[in-house]
C-alpha cells in the first residue's frame, strides 16, 4: 500500500484539525493509501517542536518552506494566515507536491488566481469543509435526481456570534480578509454555487456594526456584516447573508433551496439532518425530517447508526479523503483552487456593488 507522508503548515485552530485528520485519515476512510503525520511547521521553532510533540508528528520544521521541500513530505497542507498563502502554494507547485490549502486561498481575487495558476501542474484542493456534511451531501445528491424539480431560488446565511464580545480580538478588524466577506461568506458562497451553479449577478450590502461589538467606531475597521441579493446562471433568484455579531448564532450556516416539485432546508447546527418537502407530499402538511445515515454522502464510514451522528472533525477528514483520493488518481480534486477563485470573484463582487450601489454582472467581469 502506498505511503503519503503530510506535512501541515501552521499548528493552531485548523493546522490542529488538520494534523489529527493527517493521523486518522486512511483508516477512518479506508484509503487506498497510508498517510503519515511527517511534519509540522508553526509560526517559530519552539511552536513547531511544542505542535509537534502534542500532535505526534515524526519531526518539527523550523521553516515552512524546509517542509515543502524536504524528501520526506509527500504532500502539503496550509493551515497558515492568508498572506502566506501564494509563496508556500509556488514553493509546492515547484517541488511538484500536492497542496490542500485553507480558505479564503488569497486576500484577492488577483492573489487567489495567482494561487491558482502557480498550482495548475500538481494536485490542489481548496478547503471548505462543511460542503462535506453528509446531509448537505444528500441535498447534492436530491437536486440531481430533480426531487426538488428546477431551483427557483436559493436563501444561504452563515451567522455567528464571535464578534459581539467587546473583547473581540483587535486584529480580526484589520483587512478585508478578515472580516466577515473574508471569513464567514466565502463558505455559504461556495455552497450556493455547488449547490444551485454559478451566480452570474448580485447586488449587495455592507455594514460595521461597532454598537454590537460594543466597540468605539473606527473609520478603518472590515465588515461585520453583508447580504445580497443573486441570480444564477440557471435562473434560480437567491439572498445570501452573512454576520459575525448574531446574538446566539453559533454555527448559523444555513440554506432553504426551493424548486418546482419541492424544497430543502438545512441547517449547520443541526447538521446531521435534512427537511425535504415535495409536492406529493402536501397532506402530511410539512417537511419530514430525515436523518444523516450511512447512506448519505460519507457517514458511513463514521458509523452504521443513522442519527448518531457526525462532527465539525469528521469533516476535516472527509476532506483530506478528496484530497488523498485525488491524490491517488481515484477521484477530481473538489472544490479546486479554480473552484476557490471563482467564490472570492463573487466576493470581490459584493464588495464592488456596495461602493457603486447597483448591481454588478460577474459574466462581464
Amino acid at each position: 500500500m502506498q505511503k503519503i507522508r503530510l506535512g501541515v503548515i501552521g499548528g493552531g485552530y485548523m493546522g490542529k484539525a488538520h494534523a489529527v485528520a493527517a493521523k486518522s485519515v486512511s483508516a477512518v476512510m479506508e484509503l487506498n493509501a497510508q498517510t503519515v503525520l511527517a511534519g509540522v511547521c508553526a509560526s517559530s521553532p519552539q511552536s513547531s517542536e511544542r505542535y509537534a510533540q502534542m500532535y505526534g508528528a515524526e519531526r518539527a520544521y523550523d521553516d515552512a518552506f524546509a517542509l515543502i521541500n524536504s524528501d520526506a513530505i509527500d504532500a502539503v497542507i496550509i493551515a497558515s494566515p492568508q498572506d502566506t498563502h501564494l509563496s508556500f502554494v509556488e514553493a509546492c507547485a515547484a517541488a511538484g507536491k500536492p497542496v490542500l490549502c485553507e480558505k479564503p486561498m488569497g486576500r484577492s481575487v488577483a492573489e487567489a488566481s495567482a494561487i491558482a495558476a502557480a498550482a495548475r501542474g500538481v494536485v490542489n484542493l481548496v478547503a471548505y469543509n462543511y460542503i462535506n456534511t453528509p446531509a448537505t451531501a444528500y441535498a447534492k445528491q436530491l437536486i440531481n435526481e430533480g426531487a426538488i424539480g428546477d431551483i427557483t431560488w436559493f436563501r444561504g446565511e452563515h451567522n455567528e456570534d464571535f464578534g459581539v464580545d467587546e473583547r473581540f480580538s483587535l486584529w480580526r478588524l484589520k483587512g478585508e480578509a478578515n472580516g466577515t466577506l473574508g471569513d464567514l461568506a466565502p463558505h455559504m458562497v461556495q455552497c450556493a454555487q455547488a449547490l444551485c451553479g454559478e451566480i452570474t449577478q448580485l447586488v449587495a450590502d455592507v455594514k460595521c456594526r461597532a454598537e454590537v461589538r460594543g466597540q468605539a467606531v473606527d473609520p478603518e475597521a472590515n465588515d461585520d456584516q453583508a447580504q445580497m441579493m443573486c441570480q444564477f446562471a440557471n435562473g434560480a433568484n437567491g439572498f445570501l447573508s452573512f454576520s459575525r455579531v448574531a446574538h446566539g448564532r453559533k454555527m448559523g450556516y444555513a440554506y432553504e433551496i426551493h424548486g418546482t416539485e419541492g424544497t430543502i432546508r438545512f441547517d449547520q447546527e443541526d447538521q446531521n439532518a435534512l427537511w425535504l418537502y415535495q409536492r406529493d407530499e402536501s397532506a402530511n402538511g410539512g417537511f419530514r425530517k430525515i436523518l444523516a445515515g450511512p447512506q448519505h454522502g460519507e457517514f458511513r464510514y463514521f458509523c452504521q447508526g443513522p442519527g448518531h451522528g457526525t462532527g465539525f472533525q469528521d469533516l476535516i477528514i472527509i476532506e483530506q479523503a478528496n484530497f488523498i483520493r485525488a491524490i491517488l488518481g481515484e477521484q477530481p480534486a473538489w472544490p479546486s483552487f479554480e473552484d476557490g477563485v471563482g467564490v472570492l470573484r463573487v466576493i470581490e463582487a459584493i464588495r464592488e456593488s456596495y461602493k457603486q450601489a447597483r448591481w454588478i454582472s460577474l459574466t462581464e467581469k
